[in-house]
């Protein structure tokens, strides 16, 4: 069950007491109390949360349009026969919704009325410190024109909406509100071949990704350490980056998301800084990791100020920074040069990771790694011989060994041929504008 209707009844009450106050002046004070529920997620939230009763009643404000949206109407219309609009109660129209939208204001008037130190009393549950900001639950809507900032719409976070509506919360998807996608990989460890250099600093991360919370709670390091992890993984394409990215949320049991750099950077002077701000407010209090790839487009140099153009790129890389160094989870960005990026950002990693062309030895393991079980290798595929001689990365074999596979399914064989492995190799080549040499 993911809310109990008593609740609606609750609130029903509480509002209904309120406007008896107003218009007949019957003095009944707020004295309701929710009802105790632990069989739905709403009743289990508000208890695990240990909400207060005023705390309750602006989260069922928020909630109740998405349950009922006439809910609002139906209260107030006994106490307005002839019609008319109530501005005490706030509220605002939508766009599509024909029901009433809360406002702060409607908050300020149900849960204290016309009492101006009641209602300034209020604000305190929309101060950045209080759970609600905290944990992104809600919030009011900054409103336009400088209207009073109690006009503005009091906003769920749409996975509390679904945590309270169907009992579980969907992973977000790739959208223009929402930049990045999931991302996530069916390999283990032990295919990713680096070298123990390499791999020794990324199981830092992962050290990291496990005691975090231990070390800042536990030890009683919060103020005293910066929150989050930053890190640089810097080298060539197909190296094994968003691998190891993918490898770390899965054995940490945390959701990794590649940010899509192409619907972050905008040529509108501002939007960049919305995008990042959307991103980032929705991954807050998330143990998500957050992969920036070709991160250099976004993380480049600041440049010398000729024109407003240039004053506001460099804006956006401020602001950028001033965001990654408050996020409280783990940043990574990847780039094929790290001389691409701004040294205000190299600065502040807590790592920053080389991922180098892999040698002989390692494609070789790369090669065994990814070689089909299934398909007999002709006795002539040297796969030791072919590591030595073709300088590939991890990325360019699994790519040659689909080239030759679907080569082997087209001709009906039952094995790979070194032909249509060399083949693929030299496609990979061409690909890249190199020759294919030899040692």
């Amino acid at each position: 069950m993911m809310y109990n209707a008593s609740y609606l009844d609750f609130l029903r009450n509480v509002i209904e007491s309120r406007l008896e106050k107003i218009f007949k002046g019957n003095d009944t004070s707020l004295s309701l109390y929710p009802p105790s529920d632990l069989h739905s997620e709403l009743g289990r939230f508000i208890n695990l949360q240990s909400l207060n009763v005023e705390e309750t009643i602006i989260l069922l404000l928020a909630l109740v349009p998405h349950l009922d949206p006439g809910f609002f109407q139906s209260v107030i219309a006994p106490f307005l026969p002839n019609g008319g609009d109530f501005p005490e109660f706030g509220g605002t129209k939508g766009k599509n919704h024909r029901g009433i939208l809360p406002t702060g204001e409607t908050v300020l008037f149900v849960l204290a009325g016309n009492d101006p130190a009641k209602r300034i009393a209020l604000y305190r549950y929309f101060e950045e410190d209080h759970l609600f900001a905290k944990k992104n639950i809600l919030s009011i809507e900054l409103p336009e024109h400088h209207e009073p900032r109690m006009s503005g719409r009091l906003l769920m976070d749409e996975e509390y909406v679904q945590l309270f509506t169907t009992g579980k919360i969907s992973k977000p998807k790739l959208s223009s509100d929402f930049p990045a996608e999931r991302i996530t990989t069916e390999m283990n460890w032990d295919d990713l071949v680096l070298r123990e250099k390499t791999l020794g600093e990324i199981k830092e991360i992962e050290t990291w990704l496990r005691y975090n919370d231990e070390l800042l709670y536990g030890w009683k390091m919060k103020g005293k350490i910066k929150p989050g992890y930053r890190v640089l993984f810097h080298g060539p394409s197909g190296t094994g980056k968003t691998l190891t990215a993918s490898l770390l949320g899965k054995y940490t049991s945390r959701d990794v998301y590649r940010i899509d750099l192409s619907m972050v950077v905008s040529k509108y002077i501002g939007e960049t800084e919305k995008n990042l701000s959307r991103l980032f407010d929705k991954a807050e209090n998330k143990e998500w990791i957050l992969f920036f790839d070709e991160a250099d487009a976004l993380f480049g140099k600041r440049t010398s100020v000729n024109d407003a153009h240039d004053k506001y790129a460099n804006q956006e890389v401020s602001y950028l920074l001033q965001r990654v160094e408050s996020h409280a989870g783990l940043i990574i960005l990847a780039s094929n040069m790290k001389s691409n990026l701004d040294s205000s950002f190299t600065r502040r990693f807590n790592s920053i990771i080389e991922f180098d062309h892999p040698d002989a030895t390692e494609r070789l393991q790369l090669w065994k790694n990814y070689f089909p079980t299934t398909s007999e290798r002709k006795t002539k595929i040297d796969l030791e011989e072919i590591a030595r001689k073709y300088h590939l990365t991890g990325a360019n074999i699994v790519n040659v060994i689909q080239f030759a596979g679907l080569q082997t399914l087209e001709k009906k064989s039952a094995t790979i041929s070194a032909d249509d492995l060399l083949k693929g190799i030299r496609k990979e080549y061409e690909k890249e504008g190199k020759m294919m040499r030899q040692e």
